[in-house]
């Protein structure tokens, strides 16, 4: 017993000493980690190669974050591993100017007074997921929407809330029975009011949320309803969404860089999740045995958590040499899935949009649509639009490079739309990096019907996130940053792919000097009938008239926002996920602080004065 008593006082002993290093050795020890081991990515320029948050956006962030990202479960987690704990802290330390202390990730202020039981859910509208349709094609009809065109230039900010220690906003929000579902960077899943944005519920997941979450009818708890969603460390998640407990969690894939970005669809009891990974970006550890990760598709059972099948997108990856440093080199790797599967259940399939290859051979897989069975996952067929595309983000070729040319890296971010035309065709939408924009057929294999170039297209440029559809018309952006084609917005007509209109980017909102500052495209559209709904890297939230491109109506997020729970929060790019529209409201998040743009940390509702 004495010696277990030892053990434990030397323990608290040596975490004394620990957190007993001055500031000044903390300073000195992490720039030094942060010159040898970070730099390279995180800078406050990034080439279009560099995906990394700047410094200033790191230093947004809580000490604790720094070292949550580092360890199992956050995105870093394949650099912190080389770490010991005292250099996780004293990266913490620099790069915040903090010390690890221990910070609440949620505040008690702004809860809700009240809570009452969720009420039927889906008795009005809403939007529930990546799409209020199952076709991923963000359209609100107007009575859902619950506004009009002529509305839209009377939207006032009705409230904001802030989220604690994150430097970009991904989610997408969801909103059925008057509630708000939202994950976040710090990975808190919150239920807030819709109307005034109280808290009713919050919890904490074990990495950041960047999925949607999915309200869903499930037996056996008391409310009825559960929320569906994922993290960044590959873990899908069910919980009671009146109060959120935990229902079920479940890993997905156990490859130590897997991840899950793609909001999980679902469908006939079964919830459907596309895998992607931090893989990509190893490229430039010369210690890394480049590359392992295979992109997936899993079906759960949507009750249990328990896996029905499972789809590997490329073959299992074989040893094909060593590096000089003699670590080995494998193949075939790749093909992450980024974006929400698609559901067809009139064909019984679902469909995903499928990245580039890490590592030779790359398989007709990567680069494509596949359409595979909602009940096997069996590929029914592949529609291959770039081959050879091979990269690993700052590889260096003869080791973490293929040996031959190093692709584009214009794989697909953006869901798979399954449309119907006025005229009654069937067809599926998508937009890639490489500037292109497809129709598909999906009677015939997937053969294009059109495409259309929109821009030039690069590692981070072309269609990002999403483009949006209705009957007649596809909305297309374009993120291009630096490049020709910087944020354009094309309307092409769906039966014959040819152009409606363009509309050429406005004026950046944020000053065309600073870093992150530039009129890009990237997060998905959002449409009700006669309006676009776009938001900016610059921070610019616009709507756009579906007649002619004209721009009816801007708000500028690069500002302090007062939320309603007393975070401190601002408004800067607009990337990933976008608007949702529901019952006369409009919600979008603001502040991404990598890819190319700016950190931020702040929900926006907007209303019509009256409302």
């Amino acid at each position: 017993m004495n010696s277990i008593i030892d053990k434990i006082g030397l323990a608290v002993l040596l975490s004394a000493l620990m957190f007993s290093l001055s500031a000044q050795e903390l300073e000195t020890d992490g720039e030094v980690l942060f010159r040898d081991n970070c730099a390279s990515c995180h800078r406050e320029s990034a080439l279009d190669q560099s995906r990394a948050p700047a410094p200033s956006a790191l230093a947004a962030l809580s000490p604790e974050a720094i070292v949550r990202a580092l360890r199992d479960g956050g995105p870093m987690r394949a650099q912190g591993y080389t770490l010991s704990g005292d250099q996780r802290r004293a990266l913490a330390f620099y790069l915040t100017g903090r010390k690890v202390g221990g910070q609440e990730l949620v505040s008690e202020v702004g809860r809700c007074v009240a809570s009452p039981a969720l009420q039927d859910p889906f008795k009005k509208p809403g939007w529930n997921g990546w799409s209020p349709d199952a076709g991923n094609k963000r359209f609100q009809p107007t009575d859902a929407a619950g506004l009009t065109a002529f509305d839209i230039p009377r939207l006032k900010l009705k409230w904001a809330f802030g989220y604690q220690d994150v430097s970009s906003t991904m989610s997408q929000p969801t909103i059925v029975g008057g509630r708000l579902f939202i994950g976040s960077q710090a990975g808190v899943v919150y239920s807030l009011d819709a109307l005034s944005g109280c808290i009713h519920w919050a919890m904490k997941t074990q990495s950041t949320v960047r999925t949607a979450v999915t309200i869903v009818s499930f037996d056996g708890v008391e409310a009825n309803y559960a929320a569906i969603f994922a993290d960044l460390d590959g873990n899908a998640y069910a919980v009671n969404a009146d109060s959120g407990e935990l229902l079920w969690q479940v890993e997905i894939d156990s490859h130590p860089l897997a991840r899950i970005t793609g909001t999980p669809a679902i469908h006939d009891g079964k919830v459907y999740i596309g895998m992607s990974s931090f893989e990509e970006s190893q490229g430039s550890l010369q210690e890394h045995a480049c590359c392992t990760f295979r992109g997936n598709v899993t079906a759960l059972d949507l009750t249990s958590g328990a896996q029905i099948w499972k789809r590997y997108i490329v073959d299992a990856p074989q040893p094909r040499g060593f590096k000089a440093n003699g670590v080995a080199l494998y193949g075939p790797s790749g093909g992450a899935i980024w974006a929400s599967p698609t559901i067809d259940a009139s064909r019984g399939v679902l469909y995903v949009s499928v990245g580039n290859a890490y590592s030779e051979p790359q398989p007709a897989t990567t680069n494509a649509i596949l359409a595979l069975g909602l009940d096997n996952g069996e590929i029914v067929w592949t529609q291959q639009t770039t081959p050879n595309d091979v990269y690993t983000t700052g590889c260096v070729r003869g080791d973490n490079c293929p040996s031959g040319e190093v692709g584009p890296d214009v794989d697909y971010g953006t869901s798979a739309m399954a449309v119907t035309t006025a005229a009654g065709r069937d067809m599926l939408l998508v937009g890639q990096k490489s500037g292109v924009a497809y129709a598909l057929d999906p009677d015939n294999e997937g053969a294009i019907i059109w495409q259309y170039r929109v821009g030039e297209g690069s590692a981070l440029g072309g269609i990002m996130w999403g483009m949006t559809a209705d009957d007649r018309s596809v909305y297309v952006p374009v993120n291009d940053f630096r490049l020709s084609a910087e944020g354009f917005l094309y309307s092409l007509d769906l039966e014959s792919g040819e152009r409606n209109w363009l509309s050429t980017p406005d004026k950046p909102l944020c000053g065309e000097s600073r870093y992150g500052c530039n009129r890009g495209k990237s997060s998905a559209l959002s449409l009700i009938p006669g309006v676009v709904f776009s938001g900016g890297i610059d921070g610019g939230f616009r709507a756009y008239s579906t007649e002619d491109g004209a721009l009816i109506w801007e708000y500028d997020t690069n500002r302090d926002f007062e939320t309603v729970n007393q975070v401190p929060a601002k408004g800067a790019s607009i990337m990933s996920a976008g608007a949702s529209v529901v019952d006369g409201m409009v919600f979008v998040n603001s502040g991404y602080g990598g890819a190319g743009g700016r950190d931020g940390n702040v929900l926006l509702a907007f209303a019509l004065p009256e409302n």
